[in-house]
């Protein structure tokens, strides 16, 4: 079985990037395989690796690669989540890809396009520049065909008002590159950027409980990662401070999937981080200024207006994403995949979106 690892900076953990052509494809057998793999993992001193990307060659003509992410959650060594997608394991699998030959050399200049088949996402990640040690990415995520703003609010509502220990939230419920639930930060208590970005457990655990009050509200399952939750404050100039939550506590940075879904939910009018980000989400097409705890990153997201007068949006880019590539691990046991029902074990899992698809629509870099 080949295992590499890869770590975007910024992620929270490295992803061990595995070649789906020697893995099973059904789903018992294949949460059967990754336990075993997640269990050698600890017995390397790998145990901090919760992020899993299958990939392969693609089997659709205009795609390099197939793309399936599957995050393992801290509660025991078979419990994962398929639902969601993860940026940043998205150009780990690509630098891991290229590494090891399944895929052509990176170079300047050269775009990988990555079939997502948990949700259908389109990605170019283009290779910026390159060294022995890893790879500078710019991620492209685009929308085929392009997508009217509003649909990406997973109620229709720019803002949803979710009960809260006794009061109402106003959050914004966005699905771009993954679900997000976005809050203003102030609503939780937060008074400015230092008290957001401090190492505070009773805001990282007010922000757990208002994740698990918006799926009750909705009627969806609270166990897992998704949607994830982010809270927001406003920077002097436009732009946003970003704290998000990621598996299993504080993230460093910010997701590139959480980058991607709020530079989208930005130019939603009403939305939370609309709201919040001032005159840099009224230009459809100025970039974003992103601040989090790790760093700064800038969000291009571009929209046009359709002739129904609603903007759409194109696709959403974030540059200058550093990988560096860890190497191959030693093998793990040459076990066969056994199904979890076959090994006499409940998986806790979250299934793989219904909109999960291997033909996914192509559109060109220049949509």
């Amino acid at each position: 079985m080949n295992v590499s690892l890869a770590k975007a900076h910024g992620a929270p953990c490295p992803t061990a990037v595995l070649d789906g052509r020697s893995f099973p494809e059904s789903e018992s057998e294949l949460l059967g395989a990754l336990a075993e793999l997640r269990a050698d993992l600890s017995g390397q001193g790998a145990g901090d690796v919760l992020k899993n990307a299958i990939v392969r060659p693609s089997r659709h003509p205009l795609f390099d690669l197939d793309y399936r992410f599957v995050q393992s959650l801290p509660q025991s060594h078979d419990s994962f989540d398929l639902r969601g997608s993860c940026g940043h394991s998205i150009l780990a699998a690509v630098e891991a890809a290229a590494r090891t030959g399944m895929i052509q050399p990176l170079v300047p200049g050269c775009r990988v396009r990555v079939n997502v088949l948990n949700n259908g996402d389109n990605v170019v990640c283009e290779t910026e520049e390159t060294s022995d040690g890893g790879t500078r990415f710019t991620a492209h995520f685009l929308c085929s065909p392009p997508l009217r703003l509003p649909e990406l609010l997973m109620t229709g509502e720019t803002v949803t008002h979710v009960p809260f220990e006794g009061r109402s939230v106003p959050v914004s419920l966005v699905s771009m590159g993954n679900a997000y639930a976005f809050v203003d930060a102030a609503d939780l208590g937060v008074s400015g950027p230092d008290a957001l970005f401090a190492d505070d457990p009773r805001l990282f655990d007010a922000m757990t409980r208002l994740r698990v009050a918006v799926c009750e509200s909705q009627g969806w399952d609270t166990f897992g990662a998704f949607p994830k939750i982010a809270a927001l404050l406003p920077q002097e100039g436009g732009g946003l401070y970003v704290r998000a939550v990621s598996v299993p506590s504080w993230h460093p940075t910010v997701a590139l999937t959480g980058a991607i879904c709020l530079g989208a939910a930005a130019g939603i009018a009403g939305s939370v981080p609309w709201s919040l980000a001032g005159s840099a989400a009224r230009d459809p097409d100025a970039l974003l200024p992103v601040r989090t705890p790790g760093g700064c990153v800038r969000v291009a997201a571009h929209s046009t207006h359709g002739t129904d007068g609603v903007r759409r949006l194109a696709w959403v880019s974030v540059a200058e994403k550093q990988v560096e590539y860890r190497g191959l691990l030693s093998s793990p046991r040459a076990t066969a995949p056994r199904s979890v029902a076959a090994a006499g074990r409940r998986t806790p899992v979250l299934a793989t979106s219904d909109h999960s698809s291997e033909e996914t629509s192509w559109v060109p870099l220049t949509a």
